[in-house]
């Protein structure tokens, strides 16, 4: 953390950052970014979630003269955002469609009358006439962007309305600019860049390392089974995320949590628009849900206290899975991103991109995200170092992933593959027929199934040549071909089919070094008890921080906000810490602005001396 700025170095936005969010610094890369903006000028963030993207517009917007205009996709989420500004003493509001028109009235009103600090707007609204006629007769200190990856036509999460941003230098071209994403590769970064006429901007990129988020990717072996342990033995009592790749999954997952006793929700745009947005609202404002979801789920969600994000399938890209696990561990306390990954992905996946929309370049690009993806989960080097090389940053091992605390064992598979590829190669060539892994396997390990003596496949010269490895290591083959592109699957029965790279291998002129397949899913429990340790606090203390969240529980559900609007878990622990007995001794506390202080802080003090 940088050290406190003193009196020399005070600015109106550091007078800010005290007085509103009551933090005595700022983070690295805010301060310039912020400064930058304040003094009029457009801006390109790059920063990762949990860095305080937030606070680069926030504080700009109560500096400069006028309403900042926030434009974010997140209709669900604009309440809570308002809520938190609120809770600090900033006037802020929303225009979007779950509002009545008398709500929509008194909001506009108060633009006009320059009582709101922050306006916060979906994109659509700004193809509404009205809603330009209006932002023309108010005083604009700046647009804020968010989530400026959307506007990437070939991205993980695009938007069409976004395209129409570019106009917003075009008609208010005295009003700086500033777009903000968590998660771009150098081509989406120049998509935004153009598609947003950014190009004379100042471009700020930040690290997109998350060092206390722990990476985990397990072999997929009864994956309900495994995330019941990792919940139970790591997360007991934990909020957190867990994402699935369809909307029966997730109600299945759901259900089966509930049953063991995990307080679990779904989330997925075919239930009811009232039932999501309660079950939303739940996660948010209450301890401890754990929310099942598919991808629909998560954008913009500031719950700083989430502790973990599992993935029961695999990402489709690089990108959608670093801005999916970053959403744990936003408060920089050590967080878990977990993913089961089997062969079964990778076939699915590959089928998708087959069947998918589209012309062959986008097909294409859908493919090298997913390659990108494999290769992080295939990869027996440090996990970080691969994420954040395929962001274009560097780094070093980590030790802090499965990777660098287990290294897993390679060997020369090419023996293997030679005989994987040479079974499809035979079934093609001399038979005429193509079948899925199931079929593969059995004929290696030499099983006389009835399929396989239906087609007489006990008599190919390959039958019983792979009795040197198990079923499953045979399927871990597979699944490393299909990753490697040494396989493809075809069809919608996912049959295997040879590459034009298999020749190469059967040809002895490639060698194809492969994962050993460990005996049994590797656990963590030592790198989790330590970073548990990490968060746990002294039985004593421990007692005190329980009663402070009682409180904070209790004021929330009052105030109808969710919890962390009042205090996040961090400041509560530094209060603990600090065991203030006097206001001002709390008005020091990182996270305790003016505003809470005279709104709370009489309260936190009876809480600790009760």
């Amino acid at each position: 953390m940088p050290s406190p700025l003193d009196d020399s170095e005070v600015t109106d936005a550091t007078r800010v950052l005290r007085r509103v969010f009551g933090y005595d610094s700022f983070r690295e890369g805010q301060q310039e970014i912020i400064e930058h903006v304040v003094a009029g000028h457009d801006a390109l963030v790059l920063m990762p979630t949990g860095g305080g993207k937030s606070l680069c517009y926030q504080i700009p917007a109560l500096v400069r003269e006028g309403v900042g205009v926030v434009i974010s996709p997140l209709i669900a989420l604009m309440q809570d955002q308002v809520d938190a500004l609120t809770a600090l003493g900033v006037r802020a509001g929303f225009l979007n469609s779950t509002q009545d028109l008398e709500q929509r009235r008194q909001v506009e009103k108060a633009f006009l009358a320059g009582e709101l600090d922050l306006l916060y707007l979906a994109p659509e609204r700004l193809r509404v006439e009205s809603t330009l006629r209006l932002l023309d007769s108010g005083t604009i200190s700046l647009f804020a962007i968010d989530e400026a990856h959307c506007v990437a036509q070939w991205g993980h999460d695009f938007r069409p309305d976004y395209l129409a941003l570019s106009a917003l230098h075009e008609r208010w071209p005295a009003v700086p600019r500033i777009a903000l994403t968590a998660t771009a590769t150098e081509a989406t970064h120049a998509e935004i860049t153009a598609r947003l006429n950014l190009e004379q901007a100042r471009h700020f990129v930040a690290s997109f390392d998350r060092p206390n988020i722990q990476y985990r990717i397990a072999p997929k072996n009864e994956p309900k089974r495994q995330l019941l342990e990792l919940l139970r033995t790591e997360h007991a009592g934990d909020a957190g995320i867990v994402y699935c790749l369809s909307r029966a999954s997730v109600e299945k997952i759901a259900a089966f949590l509930t049953e063991n006793g995990i307080e679990a929700l779904p989330y997925h745009a075919g239930l009811d628009s009232r039932i999501r947005a309660a079950n939303q609202s739940r996660f948010l404002r209450a301890d401890g849900i754990v929310m099942v979801a598919t991808i629909a789920f998560g954008m913009g969600i500031d719950k700083p206290d989430v502790r973990f994000v599992a993935h029961l399938d695999l990402p489709k890209s690089v990108e959608g899975y670093y801005q999916e696990t970053g959403r744990a561990g936003r408060d920089g306390m050590p967080s878990t991103a977990w993913l089961a990954y089997g062969l079964q992905d990778v076939v699915q996946q590959r089928k998708m991109i087959e069947s998918s929309e589209g012309d062959l370049a986008h097909r294409r690009r859908l493919g090298s995200h997913l390659d990108a993806m494999l290769a992080l989960c295939e990869t027996v080097e440090c996990r970080r170092v691969r994420l954040l090389a395929y962001f274009g940053q560097r780094g070093t091992a980590c030790g802090n992933c499965d990777t660098c605390l287990s290294p897993p064992e390679t060997w020369d598979g090419t023996v293997a593959a030679q005989k994987v590829l040479s079974t499809v190669y035979r079934l093609d060539r001399e038979r005429h027929q193509k079948f899925g892994t199931g079929q593969i396997v059995d004929i290696l390990v030499g099983k006389k199934t009835p399929k396989v003596e239906q087609h007489g496949h006990d008599s190919l010269t390959v039958f019983g040549v792979g009795t040197d490895l198990r079923d499953g290591e045979w399927r871990g083959v597979v699944r490393q071909l299909l990753a490697q592109g040494l396989l493809a699957v075809e069809g919608d029965y996912g049959t295997l089919v040879l590459t034009d790279a298999s020749a190469e291998v059967l040809r002895g002129e490639r060698q194809v070094p492969l994962r050993r397949e460990p005996e049994r899913p590797a656990r963590a429990a030592k790198v989790a008890k330590s970073a548990r340790a990490a968060v746990e606090l002294p039985e004593e203390a421990l007692a005190v921080f329980e009663r402070l969240r009682a409180w904070r529980a209790a004021t929330a559900k009052e105030q109808g906000v969710p919890a962390y609007v009042i205090f996040h878990d961090a400041t509560l622990r530094e209060i603990v810490s600090v065991s203030p007995s006097s206001l001002a001794e709390l008005g020091k506390v990182s996270g305790v602005g003016e505003n809470k202080l005279a709104k709370y802080g009489q309260q936190v003090l009876d809480a600790l001396t009760d």
